[in-house]
């Protein structure tokens, strides 16, 4: 990108150039007489004082770990290294011992998961890079085993990935909400229509998913936060044996990421946020931005699909996708093996979709088979929310313990009904979900610490259509963030590295070279 940049400019400078030679043509000028400074004319003004080039980032530490990584385990999730024609990769496994509530130390202690990823000729001191996934999505293991995989070779070649798992996730599932919860909370109406009798129903269910999950953890469920994952940073960070420790976070691991450098600044060396939501929005506001999101990044998948030549849902796909929606309201639709699609699990199946634009393709079809009468596609994208370790539960206790305002059937009723105007598809789905944390007690605010001038120079990267990190959450966070460089990508989805050249090519040269990015740089799509 900085490439492209320079390209402008030196347009920019050829068109004023141009301009100033047009102004000297030959002939009578029409320009008024040029003033001359007299006694009474105020002296020119100074040239402004370049601005300081930021600091130098910090080179990277190599490893001196004292955590014993061994084969990963096999069953379900297991963890196997690509075949890939340019890089070999090795893959081991470990554990760390961390409070199940680091803001309570006497709840007792559980275990999170790490997995390393390298080339399988690295040294074992080879400097750690830190990954952590977005909560909503899979585990940070396999985000950065598919990172080692699509990275350029040059970035394993510096570093050895270290995947960091969320809380509640890989070998710390939370497995606690009952199914017929689960089943409400998929299923929830996306018209929000008749909205008081369905509130009262909703409540009762996310009263069942607190009760349950207390019975199985007791005090320790407020541990399932993004600020224990910053505890779980700092943890890793001292079992990897750095001084400073260099990291990429995706979506809301972005946001951890970005608490802990704050809490932590002396213990940072070249750090990556991708994508993240700002971690000081309340709601309702932090999810109308995700439903004002949702909506942009479901016009682009609907042009995506309509600029192919072949596109299952047609020249309109939002027309057909919210017609089919309605049907399904009135009338859910049957698989052959007995089970029901209805209007809530096609919208809940449409936003898992949209954070991971390399399965659009595959999300068109299956909603297009639906309309055709075959719904067991889109039922499939769903059915792993209802089933223990499915991550709806941890997604539930980490987005409800990470804010504070909990919000009244009747305050959810009004914003069911006006979201539902200015956001369509999700507007009333995304207002009803604000009353699944009206019964789950309010953890202690996270601190937002001051690092002053100590915190290296961080990249922060937003996306156009990201339905978890809106871009101008992101710009926000920029813009509170000491020595930020705020970079914005023109794509969709969830995470931006590395699926463009652009940004990939600026983060490479970051986090391998030290070479940061212009602050302010625009990617294409």
């Amino acid at each position: 990108m900085p490439a492209r940049r320079r390209t402008t400019g030196v347009t920019l400078l050829l068109f004023v150039v141009a301009a100033l030679l047009a102004g000297c043509t030959v002939g009578p000028s029409q320009r008024p007489p040029v003033a001359v400074r007299g006694e009474n004319m105020p002296p020119p003004p100074s040239a402004a004082p370049p601005a300081p080039a930021p600091p130098a980032l910090p080179e990277p530490d190599p490893a001196s770990s004292s955590l014993e990584f061994r084969d990963c385990p096999g069953g379900r999730g297991a963890l196997a290294p690509p075949t890939l024609a340019d890089r070999t990769l090795a893959v081991a496994c470990t554990q760390l011992t961390v409070e199940a509530d680091p803001a309570q130390p006497g709840l007792g202690r559980t275990r999170i998961g790490l997995v390393r990823v390298g080339l399988a000729d690295a040294p074992p001191d080879r400097p750690p890079l830190l990954v952590i996934g977005d909560s909503n999505t899979r585990p940070s293991a396999p985000v950065a085993l598919a990172l080692a995989g699509k990275a350029p070779l040059a970035l394993l070649q510096r570093y050895t990935l270290i995947g960091l798992d969320r809380r509640g996730s890989g070998v710390d599932e939370l497995e606690c909400g009952p199914v017929t919860a689960r089943n409400a909370i998929i299923n929830i109406d996306p018209a929000g229509f008749g909205t008081a009798v369905r509130l009262s129903a909703l409540l009762e269910q996310a009263r069942s998913v607190v009760q349950d999950c207390y019975l199985v953890h007791a005090g320790a469920l407020s541990g399932f936060r993004t600020a224990s994952t910053v505890a779980d940073v700092e943890q890793a960070r001292l079992g990897l044996g750095v001084d400073r420790l260099s990291a990429v976070g995706i979506g809301d691991g972005a946001s951890a990421l970005a608490l802990w450098s704050r809490a932590h600044p002396d213990a940072v060396a070249r750090l990556v946020l991708d994508g993240p939501p700002d971690p000081t929005l309340n709601e309702p506001d932090a999810s109308e931005a995700r439903a004002a999101a949702a909506e942009t990044t479901f016009d682009a998948f609907a042009a995506a699909c309509a600029a192919g030549p072949d596109c299952p849902l047609g020249a309109d796909p939002r027309a057909v996708v919210s017609s089919f929606v309605g049907r399904l309201r009135a009338q859910p639709l049957a698989s052959a093996d007995g089970r029901r699609l209805t209007a809530g699990m096609t919208v809940t199946a449409i936003l898992i979709g949209l954070g991971n634009p390399d399965g659009w393709p595959d999300l068109a079809t299956a909603l297009g088979a639906a309309q055709g009468g075959e719904p067991t596609a889109v039922i499939n994208r769903v059915a792993p929310l209802l089933s223990d370790g499915g991550g709806l539960d941890v997604a539930l206790a980490t987005g409800c313990n990470d804010v504070q305002r909990r919000l009244t059937p009747d305050e959810v009723a009004e914003l069911t009904e006006r979201w539902r105007e200015l956001y369509p598809l999700f507007g009333a789905t995304t207002a009803q979900r604000l009353l699944l944390c009206a019964p789950w007690p309010t953890a202690a605010p996270a601190a937002l610490s001051d690092p002053g001038t100590a915190l290296p120079p961080t990249l922060l990267i937003g996306i156009a259509h990201d339905p978890r990190g809106p871009l101008e959450a992101t710009r926000r966070l920029a813009g509170t963030t000491p020595q930020a460089l705020f970079l914005s990508w023109q794509g969709s989805g969830t995470g931006a590295f590395p699926r463009t050249p652009c940004v990939t090519g600026a983060v490479t040269a970051m986090l391998v070279d030290g070479t940061m990015p212009v602050d302010g740089t625009l990617c294409p799509p």
